[in-house]
């Protein structure tokens, strides 16, 4: 331990593994020399206000948006550049301390809780967009740049950066989980969109993923090291740079609602829409339950049913086919007629609803807690996975509104719950698992977006078995031989 702090566990035994927490318990204010040899060479690297041992910021920087509230690290580190990121890194390395990498806080799976304590870098402060290739479709970022600064920055230029898991979490964060979001289904994940990593390792090493400098949109050069680091979760280095794909902004973009008389109706919709070959940018789920709470947290006025949300990208002419053949389906499928949003104060209004839907559940239970699961099926198996999770649901008296980026087959139950009742927390738990590994039988996977973190270590074997994570660990001991980069996630 960094501090000489004493690690305690708050018993809770009638709580299952994703909600019980850890916490730290100071010590006494004295310090040991070689504490002080450390923070000392922290200081001498990046200053005295960069180097915070404060236990508000701390608690600050060892939790996420999930209910895995665990444990602070020790220290928190506010770097400004790559160099002074090595350099922090090599006294890590040297000292045996864990370090886990800090964005924004917006992760769902307690990937950023310092089980083992440690240093925490905080990547706030190197929020530089470095370089603007827009003939050629790409931009670098620093770790601190958001989805939504990095969109303000390009404004002017008729590019953006379409990849929109609802939070404005980091740039180099969403790399780190592999997240995608609302747009998935035309622009794809992170995966499809880094073209280059920088990464500093756990001995403080800086690598560039695909070449120093380099941004080629295809390549058949060596391993595929980029996309090692897409989804490590910050388990194998941090990243301190990524050059992204751009495109350009569409000339014409309009979004619909439709409500339908059932969930099956409503999914089976999506599928046909997709098999029609309809190059739709976004189609959302929500189910009753779920449009209700946005109804009531929005102040909107949706039919209380299983409603898709739909946005079309184009020009003015694709934009007519699109919607002619979408219309077509739904209706098919006794779809409404579409509620229209064409300019884009109406379009961000409705959008705003869809991405506020995490506090409109929560809206449902003043008090509560939310657990959001995320599995992600083969899109045939959709319609069915849907419907036997929202029977499941209803079965099992739990509060769990649906909500899904349906058009990859991905989709999320908002779980809330009341921590205190150990009957309901347990229903919630074994539903997630239920849930989980209805969709591993259905050869899809239990994290679409969100990542392992600590809440799907055992999911995770399950799914990509023995051997399959045995390499992992093999990758992980050559690139992190002491085991210091975010210690306990993902395996």
């Amino acid at each position: 331990m960094l501090l000489g702090l004493t690690p305690t566990r708050r018993l809770l035994p009638h709580l299952p593994a994703f909600v019980q927490c850890r916490s730290i318990r100071t010590g006494d204010t004295a310090r040991s020399a070689g504490l002080q040899r450390v923070v000392s060479a922290f200081r001498s690297v990046c200053g005295e206000d960069a180097v915070l041992l404060g236990e508000a910021v701390r608690e600050q920087h060892g939790k996420d948006e999930s209910v895995h509230r665990c444990r602070p690290p020790d220290v928190v580190l506010f770097p400004r550049c790559v160099e002074e990121v090595s350099a922090l890194a090599k006294i890590c390395y040297h000292h045996h301390l864990p370090i886990i990498p800090f964005g924004t806080g917006t992760g769902l799976e307690g990937g950023v809780s310092a089980l083992k304590g440690g240093v925490c870098f905080s990547l706030r402060n190197m929020d530089q967009v470095l370089d603007l290739h827009q003939e050629d479709f790409d931009v670098t970022v620093e770790p601190g740049v958001t989805r939504k600064a990095l969109n303000s920055y390009l404004r002017d230029t008729g590019l953006w950066f379409p990849v929109d898991p609802g939070a404005d979490a980091s740039l180099c964060g969403m790399a780190a989980t592999s997240a995608s979001g609302t747009n998935a289904v035309r622009y794809g994940t992170m995966r499809e969109n880094v073209l280059n990593l920088e990464v500093v390792l756990a001995d403080g090493t800086v690598v560039h993923t695909a070449g120093k400098g380099r941004r080629p949109r295809k390549t058949s050069a060596g391993y595929n090291l980029t996309n090692l680091f897409v989804g490590s979760e910050g388990t194998l280095g941090i990243i301190t740079k990524t050059t992204l794909r751009l495109y350009g902004i569409p000339e014409a973009m309009v979004s619909a609602v439709c409500s339908f008389p059932s969930v099956q109706a409503a999914v089976d919709s999506t599928v046909q829409v997709l098999q029609a070959g309809v190059p739709i940018a976004r189609i959302e789920f929500l189910d009753d339950v779920m449009i209700d709470a946005c109804n009531r947290f929005n102040s909107l006025s949706y039919p209380v049913s299983p409603t898709l949300f739909l946005e079309f990208h184009g020009t003015e002419r694709s934009l007519e086919e699109q919607v002619n053949t979408t219309e077509e389906i739904t209706q098919a499928n006794r779809g409404s007629d579409f509620q229209w949003a064409r300019d884009a104060e109406t379009r961000d209004r409705l959008w705003k609803a869809r991405h506020d839907a995490w506090y409109a559940a929560l809206a449902l239970r003043p008090g509560c807690k939310a657990y959001a699961t995320d599995v992600c099926v083969p899109l045939s198996r959709l319609p069915q996975i849907v419907v036997e999770t929202k029977e499941d649901l209803i079965q099992n008296r739990l509060t769990g509104p649906i909500a899904g980026h349906v058009g990859d087959g991905n989709f999320h139950c908002l779980m809330v719950l009341d921590p205190s009742d150990p009957d309901e927390v347990q229903r919630v738990h074994l539903f997630t698992e239920r849930l989980a590994r209805r969709a591993l039988a259905m050869n899809g996977t239990c994290t679409g977006e969100h990542g392992v973190g600590l809440g799907k270590k055992a999911l995770l074997r399950e799914e990509m078995g023995t051997a399959a994570i045995e390499a992992m660990q093999g990758l992980k001991d050559a690139l992190d031989p002491k085991n210091l980069m975010n210690p306990g996630k993902v395996l």
